[in-house]
C-alpha cells in the first residue's frame, strides 16, 4: 500500500467523522449505520480509483483531468443518493 493511498484512506475516514461529530451536536444530522457504510464504500472506492488513476497517468495534465473526473463522479453519485438530483431509483424515492 502506497503512502498516497494511505493518505487518501485516512482523509476518507476523516470526512466520515464530520457527520458523526455533527450528529453529536445537532438533531438535524440523521445518519444510520447503513449511511456510514455506504459513505465508507463510496469514499474508499474513490480513494482506490484515484490512486490507480494517479499511478497510471503519464503526465500532470492527465492526472489533473482524471482526478477531477473521479471526484466529480463521486459528487454526482453522492448527490443522487442524498437528495435524488436526477430522480433515479437509487435516491430511494
Amino acid at each position: 500500500m502506497t503512502t498516497r493511498l494511505k493518505s487518501l484512506l485516512i482523509g476518507s475516514g476523516a470526512l466520515l467523522l464530520v457527520p458523526f461529530i455533527g450528529s453529536q451536536f445537532s438533531l438535524e444530522v440523521h445518519w444510520s449505520g447503513f449511511d456510514y457504510i455506504v459513505a465508507a464504500i463510496l469514499l474508499g472506492g474513490t480513494s482506490f480509483v484515484l490512486d490507480f488513476v494517479l499511478t497510471k497517468a503519464k503526465n500532470k495534465q492527465s492526472r489533473w483531468a482524471w482526478g477531477i473526473i473521479v471526484v466529480l463522479a463521486l459528487a454526482l453519485v453522492w448527490a443522487e443518493l442524498a437528495v435524488g438530483v436526477f430522480g433515479s431509483p437509487l435516491a430511494g424515492s
